[in-house]
């Protein structure tokens, strides 16, 4: 799994899916949980992450907030989560999500800022997510190295999914009718990216089952 979705929260999907053997990317991948690991190493990012964002003016800062900004209960309202769920996904590690409420000249200054502290937004389906740089492709590439899969396959819907897309063997890019759809990539026009025509867990069920059949690997 690769997920924006904290370790404690990839801890408990893992577990349901009997995939407890199996790394899996967190956070966007700044961090990745490794086999039945329970907590991804970490070197508190989260806090120098945080304390960047006292240094930004307050006229930017007001109009970002981010889930440290938040209560489980806002959490909970704001993502759809149940209570429960909201407080795995304010354990963060590695990374700050948040809701932008200014406008685009004000936001171009604030990531401007960021980046001079070497801190890096990415978009998400629902979220702006702040972090030191690290892409789920970056995390995807240590594990290829690591264990030598003989296909590479990456499946996402949103802007931060981009950099894995382009450079799995097979990218698929899941319909998402949420929001705008990702803009046309480089490797769909070799037909090395493709897209779904279904939504969510069944274009990926689709998307996955027609890939298995074309590489014969049943």
């Amino acid at each position: 799994m690769a997920s924006s979705k904290t370790a404690p929260e990839i801890v408990a999907l893992r577990r349901s899916l009997d995939l407890t053997e199996w790394p899996a990317i967190v956070e966007n991948g700044a961090g990745v949980l490794a086999p039945d690991s329970t907590e991804a190493a970490k070197d508190d990012q989260y806090s120098a992450l945080r304390a960047i964002l006292t240094k930004i003016p307050a006229r930017l800062r007001d109009s970002y907030r981010g889930f440290g900004d938040m209560d489980v209960h806002e959490i909970a309202k704001i993502t759809g989560l149940s209570r429960d769920a909201a407080a795995l996904a304010a354990q963060r590690a590695f990374s700050e999500p948040g809701l932008w409420s200014g406008n685009a000249q004000d936001l171009a200054e604030f990531l401007q800022i960021l980046a001079r502290h070497g801190v890096t937004a990415r978009e998400g389906g629902r979220f702006l997510t702040l972090s030191f740089g690290q892409t789920k492709a970056d995390r995807m590439a240590e594990i290829i190295a690591q264990y030598r899969p003989r296909h590479t396959v990456a499946l996402g819907d949103a802007p931060n999914d981009v950099e894995m897309l382009n450079v799995a063997e097979c990218g698929v890019i899941v319909a998402n009718p949420h929001r705008d759809p990702l803009p046309c990539l480089e490797g769909e026009k070799a037909g090395r990216i493709t897209r779904t025509e279904l939504a969510g867990p069944e274009g990926w069920n689709k998307a996955m089952l027609d890939l298995i059949a074309r590489l014969e690997l049943e």
